[in-house]
Order: structure tokens, then C-alpha cells, then sequence
């Protein structure tokens, strides 16, 4: 632990010049290198991933929805913690500022639970960052847990104190989730910028005859790379190679029943249109319409593309 702290010592010293929030971002970019915290990391990563929730998990990643969950449920608690402290300026709301306080603590439970589940998917960097935005977010669960308990005994004013102390952790980590969805990318879909890359034509990938009925092959549509499978000598499946969840390649993942699945965080996409089925992945993968011209080669184009 005296290595990690050095580390971010060193990280947010490095040079004078730079202004507080620099060098707090620094220090950030520094945890996300921290290979100290490993030991931590990784057991709880196998914890988190061995946890029975069967269909629930893809629900908790927020498949459904085609985003991740787990930034919509934060803004229960900490709307709930933020009324509370308004509440608290106007005199004779105590009890509802209690209650909103209760409710913050309730509803942080799944947003936590939404949270862990993606973070045990997610790169070595990424969750080294998202170890601390856990630990500032249990932070603040504890001290408004405390704040409900201490307005309950009657205890007003310390339990003012301690949601002002809670909210405050909350923030801090609520700025270290930022960091980890807009510098660091986690929960981004990593293939959205795959349509924008691709210039609109058809692109020639190779040989039909080339390609093995069944196999995952790699091939290069402009600078993106894609994934072919062959299905049958006139059926022939494209899809951007880098899956939308961590840019796994899915060409050395398996194929199977109609699906590849990534080797990395085991998201699963449909060969036929790319829908994502399984796994942490919330975005389908881009697929391209295929065609062999009169030379016999396989060639490939966006759809909605004359």
C-alpha cells in the first residue's frame, strides 16, 4: 500500500505548473496503473463473477435497455441524498429528510449491485479506478446509514453533519465514475465508431473459396478490422471484428449455433445480424451485407449503403 500511495504522490507532483485539477486527474490516470491494488482486484473480481444470478446479471448490465444500468440507478440515491439536504435548510422537515435519507441508502443496494457486476468485466485499468469509486461510494452509503440511525435517536444536527460528509463522498465518487465512463471509456460502445471508419462501398475481403465453413476469419475493411464466417458456400456472415463491450476480437473467440463469442468477457452476438445475446455487452455489433462478384470474391458493405 506505501508503493500505491507513492505512486499517486508522485503522479499528482509532477509538475508544478500544473493546476489542482490536473494533477487530480493525474492522480486518477495513476490509479488505473496501479498494479498494487491487484491483489484486491482479483479476488473480488472471481467473488463477483461467481455470484448466481443467472438471467438477472444481463439485466444488471442492462442489456435490455441497450446501455449499461447501473448510471441510471445512481441517480436514485443520490437524488434522494441531495432533497435530503435541501430539506434540511427548511425548518420542521426533518422527518421527510429522514425518510429521503432512508431511501437513498435502500436504492443504493442495486445501484452497487448494477455497478460491481460491470466492473468485474471490465480491463485490469478500468477496475482498479472503479475500486476506488466503489470504496468512496460505500463511504457514503455508511455515513448516511449512520445519518439515519442518529436522526432516528433524535440526534438532528449530527446527523446533518454526517449527510454533509456522505454527500461529499458521494461526489468524490461520483467524479471517479467520470473518469471511468469518459476517460476511461468503461461501458462505452467500443463499436459505434465503426459506420463512421467504413467509407460507403463495397470492399473486397478475398477469395470466397478462401474461407473454411465454420472458421472465424480476420480480414480488413478499410482500417476497421471484421469478422467472416463462412455458413455455406452461398452464406457468408461480416461483422466488425472488435467487440462493443471491451473491443475483444471475435475472431479468435468460438463459433457456435449461429454465434461468436468473445474471448474476453464472453458477450455472445448473433452471426446473422449481430444482435448481442449474452453476456456484459449492451450494444449489438455492426454487421455488413455481403455479396461474390463475378471473379468470386467475397465483398462486403454496410447496409443502407446504394
Amino acid at each position: 500500500m506505501g508503493t500505491f500511495i507513492a505512486r499517486i504522490t508522485a503522479a499528482t507532483r509532477s509538475d508544478d505548473s500544473d493546476g489542482i485539477g490536473a494533477r487530480a486527474l493525474k492522480g486518477l490516470d495513476a490509479v488505473g496503473g496501479a498494479a498494487e491494488l491487484d491483489p484486491i482486484v482479483e479476488p473480488l473480481t472471481r467473488a463477483v463473477q461467481a455470484l448466481p444470478l443467472g438471467r438477472l446479471r444481463g439485466v444488471l448490465h442492462g442489456r435490455p435497455l441497450g446501455h449499461p444500468l447501473h448510471p441510471a440507478l445512481v441517480q436514485l440515491p443520490i437524488g434522494a441524498w441531495m432533497s435530503s439536504v435541501l430539506l434540511d435548510l427548511v425548518p420542521g422537515s426533518e422527518r421527510a429528510a429522514r425518510l429521503l435519507v432512508a431511501a437513498g441508502v435502500a436504492t443504493a443496494v442495486p445501484a452497487a449491485l448494477s455497478g460491481w457486476v460491470d466492473w468485474a468485466d471490465q480491463h485490469e485499468q478500468q477496475r482498479r479506478t472503479g475500486l476506488l469509486h466503489a470504496a468512496s461510494m460505500a463511504a457514503a452509503i455508511g455515513l448516511y446509514g449512520a445519518s439515519w440511525a442518529a436522526r432516528s435517536c433524535g440526534r438532528i444536527r449530527l446527523g446533518r453533519v454526517l449527510g454533509l460528509a456522505g454527500l461529499t463522498a458521494a461526489g468524490s465518487g461520483a467524479a471517479v465514475g467520470g473518469h471511468l465512463a469518459y476517460r476511461q471509456a468503461a461501458g462505452a460502445n467500443k463499436a459505434e465508431p465503426v459506420p463512421h471508419l467504413v467509407k460507403p462501398r463495397w470492399h473486397t475481403l478475398g477469395r470466397a473459396e478462401e474461407f473454411v465453413v465454420g472458421e472465424a476469419t480476420r480480414r480488413t475493411v478499410g482500417e476497421v478490422p471484421v469478422l467472416v464466417v463462412k455458413e455455406s458456400d452461398e452464406v457468408f456472415h461480416v461483422l466488425a471484428d472488435r467487440c462493443s463491450h471491451s473491443s475483444g476480437p471475435l475472431s479468435e473467440g468460438e463459433v457456435a449455433d449461429g454465434c461468436v463469442t468473445c474471448p474476453w468477457h464472453g458477450s455472445v452476438f448473433r452471426l446473422s445480424d449481430g444482435w448481442n445475446v449474452d453476456g456484459p455487452a449492451t450494444a449489438p455489433q455492426p454487421r455488413f451485407v455481403t455479396r461474390t462478384d463475378t471473379a468470386g470474391n467475397l465483398q462486403a458493405r454496410l447496409p443502407d449503403v446504394s
